[in-house]
Order: C-alpha cells, then structure tokens, then sequence
C-alpha cells in the first residue's frame, strides 16, 4: 500500500557500517546501498567483501505506522522458523532461499535501536530473485498463487499465542465502514458534495460485504495466520520464473484467509494499475483468477475447510472493496494517510477499484465456477 510514511531522521548510508557491526553477521561490510521502492521502511542492500558470505538487507523500521516493534519482531521470528523447520523437512528444499532469514543482534535480539532511537533489523539478501509488479501470464499468476498458498499452509499448524496485530482492525470492513460514515458526517473539506455517485456505490454493498467477519463470528471459518499485503510484488520468484519466496511480513497476524487470497486478486488480475483514469480499461482477467486459483489451492487444499473454499471467490470483491473504501474515506478525509501525487489522486484510486468490484461482479458466477471444480477433487 502506499502509505504517506515520511522518511526518519537524517541520510543514514553514513552510519550503515556502524548499524552493520552490531548485527552477527559472516562477511565484512564493503558498501550498502538503498534499495527497492517500498514505501514504509528504509531499506539497503548491504554487499560483503567476501564472494562466498551472503550480502545483506538492513531496514530502519517506520515506527509511525508500527508502534510496538519488538512484537512485530517477535511475529516475525516465530513465523519464520516455523517455516524454516517445515522446509527442512521438505526434501530438495532450499530454506535460506525460501524463507526471510533474520539476523541476530550482538546483544542476542532480532532488532537493534541505534543513539537515536530508530529501530533497525537485517535479513540475509535472497540472490538471484525476480519480482512483478505486473501479472501478464497465467503461469505468472499460478506460481503466486503457489507461493502464497504454500505460506498459509505451512503456517496453519504454528503453534503457541495468536500473533500480535501489528495494525489493529487492518482488514475489517465493519471497522472501516465506521471510519467512513463518521467522516461523511464531518466533512473536514467539504468535499462529500463531489462524490455522491461513489458514496451510493460503497452504502449499496455495505451488508453483503460483512459476511466473511459473520461467518467468522459464527465459528464456521477460523481464523489463521495471514499475510494482510498479498500485493504480487510481496512474492520472490527464482530465475525460472518459479515460486521462490513471500517477502514483507510486518502484517502477518491473525486474520481469515479471504483477506490474503481476495488482496492477491486484487492486484494480480487487474488489467490496469490501480489508480487508472480510464476506467474503461479497468477488468478483472479471469483467465489469470483461474491460475492464481489453481496455484493457490494446490497448496491450501487439505488446510482449508468447506466454508473458507466456498467464500474465497466473493473474498476479492470484498478486499477490493474495501481498498476503494479506504481510499474514498481518505479522499473525504483530505488526503492524510496515502501519498497522492494530484488533487483528485485518492477519488481516482476509488474509482478504478470500485470499477474493478463491478467487473468482479460482472464475472462472478464464472469466478464461482471456476473454484467449485477445482475444490471438488
């Protein structure tokens, strides 16, 4: 997502070698350099001298949208060793390649805090990585949806406490709709008047959009360990193009597994970006649903109960929702929490994802279909 997180403090590349040495780690510190375009943390590639030590990622952590870091840490250690200790036992399996592996600090914890109070962590630099931000094949689709599925899976027997909420209430629409409605009410900047249309679009589907959270209030779905930002461009793939690993995971917390499955959707089968201005070019392709779909039960398939598999076809049209909502509610709101590079960014955003609802609703009983036959075997 594209949070308004500003940057913290001062240009840190001079203090990397500093940051570096407080961690356990096997080469020497030749360079570091920032690296990707994530929008929340501060990230660097560090390079050792050494060609056979693994390079590095530092990451100075946003505490303005996390506020309790040693537990998202703690979610994160727990999460990646039970991953690691499920690969292990998976023969051919490469756990260093298709798991985060963090770094311990000196003093023993998987973060540091530096003189100014910023909290950095480090994992080993998966090499030899593709990632997409752009689906355009079927095959594409199926490896992610693979990758995702086989992260649920292999989480659904975790045991110990649920994980902490990193973000409370992240994905929940009875939440959310509240947000809404009490910022309608407001009208810090008077702008309700311009958006009648798209206000009547979200009100017109509010009862039907609960009905994940009923289900789950009802005991008949459970709650799991789920990613909650299954963008594709959270998903490594190797140089093959096959499923390497699923990266990013400040979000991982309790939560029901149509929040993953519906986000993935979401981004990966839109035929546009997801603030497109011509909303005619905005569809869901049903071709690449039908391949995310196939990868991901492939792996979910004996995890899964009966009323999660029914539900996860209407799961895309729910977070797809929801996201347009979010972004509308921002927009009444005055534009505070998503980065927008024009006026009318964030109503633009909510029209193409309420645009990309109607084209799932349009298809779907095939979207319906297509999960039946390939939850019946």
């Amino acid at each position: 997502m594209h949070s308004s997180a500003t940057k913290q403090g001062n240009n840190p590349e001079n203090d990397l070698k500093e940051i570096f040495d407080r961690f356990v780690t096997e080469g020497t510190y030749l360079l570091g350099e920032p690296y990707g375009n994530g929008h929340i943390h501060d990230t660097f590639r560090i390079e050792t001298i050494e060609k056979d030590k693994d390079d590095y990622i530092i990451q100075r952590l946003n505490t303005r949208i996390f506020k309790n870091i040693p537990e998202l840490q703690n979610n994160i250690e727990r999460v990646t060793v039970h991953l690691r200790n499920r690969l292990k036992a998976v023969s051919g399996s490469d756990p260093k390649r298709e798991c985060l592996s963090l770094i311990p600090s000196r003093e023993g914890k998987s973060w540091i805090t530096d003189k100014s109070g910023n909290y950095w962590r480090m994992y080993i630099f998966i090499s030899n990585h593709k990632t997409y931000n752009v689906v355009d094949s079927p095959g594409k689709a199926f490896e992610g949806g693979k990758a995702i599925g086989r992260f649920q899976a292999m989480l659904s027997d975790m045991p110990g406490d649920p994980l902490f909420d990193t973000i409370p209430f992240f994905h929940d629409i009875e939440k959310r709709l509240e947000t809404f409605n009490l910022t309608i009410s407001r009208d810090p900047v008077n702008r309700v008047g311009m958006v009648g249309n798209e206000i009547n679009l979200v009100l017109e589907r509010t009862e039907e959009m609960k009905v994940i959270l009923k289900l789950g209030k009802e005991g008949k779905i459970p709650l799991r360990i789920t990613h909650n930002d299954t963008k594709f461009n959270n998903i490594l793939l190797d140089e093959n193009d096959k499923a390497l690993c699923v990266i990013d995971l400040d979000t991982v917390m309790p939560g029901y597994v149509h929040y993953d499955f519906g986000d993935a959707i979401r981004t990966a089968t839109n035929t546009a970006s997801e603030d497109e201005g011509d909303l005619a070019k905005v569809n869901m392709d049903i071709e690449l649903f039908r391949a995310y779909s196939e990868g991901f039960l492939s792996e979910t398939g004996k995890t899964l109960n009966q009323v999660e598999k029914e539900y996860l076809a209407f799961a895309p049209r729910l977070i797809t929702y929801t996201i347009a909502l979010r972004f509308l509610t921002d927009f009444i709101d005055g534009d505070n929490y998503f980065k927008i590079h024009h006026e009318l960014h964030n109503l633009q955003r909510a029209r193409a994802q309420l645009r990309l609802v109607r084209s799932m609703e349009e298809q779907y009983s095939d979207m319906q279909s297509i999960i039946r036959k390939l939850t019946q075997n």
